[in-house]
């Protein structure tokens, strides 16, 4: 007695459909599963059995073998115990033969018969959309996951709770199972589209600082790294942790993205929501390269892939291991991790827009001499820790200086997150119609290649990028960086063409007094 189940896992942040077979003949009683199983996947065989037996179904004294194919990919999680036990029941013919056919079925067992939630069910019901499969089985708690791709792509999504009500389905006649899948749909485009007023950062609670606060809208608008640097208190996390309120939207293909990225980590907010906004993610100075990265035995997604589409805040920039900034390297130029293991090739995305914070020494006031008590020696050792090639990838470099009182006193007079982000989406919309078709998203995308069409130059402003150049000994990274930053600021001002001003206030960013 054969039969055989569509199931799905996760490969990295992608996923694949695997076939569970399963067979149960007479001999030796024993109840195997082979297809190159990881230890969860092994320990399904207490957990099928007893749930199988706490559901009023006793497994008789028979051989069960299952196998997982394709046969050489690891299989790793708790997500194919539903699928075994359908598999089990239908080849001891307690299922109607074929009543699973064209099912993608998932969902981890307890040892009473509850459908527990799995990670990973957004991009395994993607993938199974995709290649045509019209209903999906997964755990109730899991359903919002599901229905965010039944609102975009021909799929039928029945929530279940426990063993009994997956019986109960594949027993069913069509009209039967009609009724229990679900047909409310979540409204995506609607989610999306919602304005996000309740935040309760603003950039109106961040007094003076006006230097910082225009490179934190130029980074937005252009989705640009930077880099704040200045004493203690002066207001560098404050202004950080408020710039996802003035980033643009996320598209719905990168709602999808970040939203199967999240599903694969377990961190989908509210039960599986479709994440609306761009992350932010802020990692303590104590993180190992492997967590910043991505990895480990069973290799997982690092911050700097959680981060994606949105901002990897490193506060006490200087506090992070050299090593571990380093690991950044690959992430800010390719936009992408990958990671070889035994188990397989691996590639995370990693488009995020790193913003860092740092003291300017160790006790945090230097220049200023009537404060700082550091020596020449430790102040460049406590620079040091950030490479060249780090500053080199990092677009915009600001300082900020410490409050005056007066400043204290301005409350109420500062510009909004509102009034910045309507600056920053007209940007978003010049950005949007000249990368039309070209799958250029913003200005930092511009490639090496496509400098000299976007960024163009007149011969005053050619005269002065040569200047510029030998003034400031750049590398070409460098130049290409400072073209970029001035096309954001052209598109800010609404003007078609880079102007000198324009060239002038990019340079500006790039230098810092140590």
């Amino acid at each position: 007695m054969f039969s055989s189940i569509t199931s799905g896992t996760i490969h990295g942040i992608s996923s694949c459909l695997i076939q569970v077979e399963v067979d149960v003949s007479k001999g030796l009683p024993c109840f195997q599963i082979v297809g190159l199983p990881g230890s969860e996947v092994r320990e399904a065989r207490e957990r099928v059995k007893v749930a199988l037996k706490n559901t009023g179904i006793r497994l008789p004294a028979m051989c069960v073998n299952v196998n997982l194919s394709p046969a050489d990919m690891r299989k790793e999680g708790a997500l194919f115990d539903l699928p075994v036990a359908v598999g089990i029941l239908e080849a001891l013919q307690h299922l109607p033969p074929q009543s699973a056919r064209d099912i993608l079925i998932i969902g981890e067992l307890g040892l009473s018969g509850e459908v527990k939630p799995v990670k990973g069910v957004l991009p395994i019901v993607t993938e199974g959309a995709r290649q045509g499969l019209k209903h999906c089985i997964v755990p109730r708690e899991n359903a919002m996951e599901g229905m965010i791709v039944q609102s975009i792509q021909n799929i039928e999504i029945i929530g279940v709770s426990d063993l009994r009500e997956v019986v109960s389905y594949l027993s069913a006649d069509r009209a039967g199972r009609k009724q229990m899948a679900i047909s409310r749909k979540s409204d995506v485009p609607a989610l999306l589209e919602q304005v996000q007023e309740d935040d309760e950062l603003d950039f109106a609670d961040v007094n003076g600082q006006y230097a910082a606060k225009r490179a934190a809208e130029i980074a937005a608008a252009g989705f640009h790294h930077l880099l704040l640097t200045g004493p203690p208190g002066s207001g560098k996390t404050m202004i950080a942790r408020r710039i996802p309120t003035i980033l643009p939207p996320l598209s719905l293909q990168e709602s999808l993205e970040v939203s199967s990225i999240y599903s694969v980590s377990g961190l989908l907010p509210e039960k599986g929501r479709l994440m609306t906004r761009r992350p932010f993610v802020a990692p303590h100075h104590t993180i190992t390269r492997q967590a910043l990265a991505g990895g480990g035995r069973v290799p997982a997604p690092g911050m700097v892939t959680l981060a994606h589409r949105g901002v990897l805040f490193l506060d006490e920039m200087t506090e992070f291991k050299r090593e571990v900034i380093d690991i950044l390297r690959q992430p800010l130029e390719d936009r992408q991790v990958y990671l070889a293991r035994s188990s397989g090739q691996y590639r995370y995305p990693t488009d995020f827009m790193l913003v860092g914070a740092m003291n300017p020494c160790p006790c945090g006031y230097y220049p200023d001499v009537q404060k700082c008590r550091c020596t020449p020696c430790e102040v460049q050792r406590y620079q040091k820790r950030i490479s060249g090639p780090i500053l080199d990838r990092i677009d915009l470099c600001v300082e900020t200086s410490a409050i005056e009182i007066g400043q204290l006193t301005g409350a109420g007079t500062q510009e909004s997150s509102r009034q910045i982000r309507a600056r920053v989406l007209e940007a978003r919309r010049i950005q949007e119609q000249r990368f039309g078709g070209t799958g250029l998203r913003f200005n930092c995308d511009i490639g090496a290649k496509e400098i000299g069409t976007y960024c163009a130059l007149g011969d005053a402003e050619e005269r002065l990028l040569g200047q510029i150049f030998r003034t400031m000994n750049l590398t070409a990274r460098s130049c290409h960086r400072i073209l970029k930053v001035a096309r954001t600021i052209a598109d800010l001002a609404g003007e078609e063409m880079i102007k000198e001003a324009h060239l002038t206030e990019a340079v500006c960013y790039r230098t810092l007094s140590f």
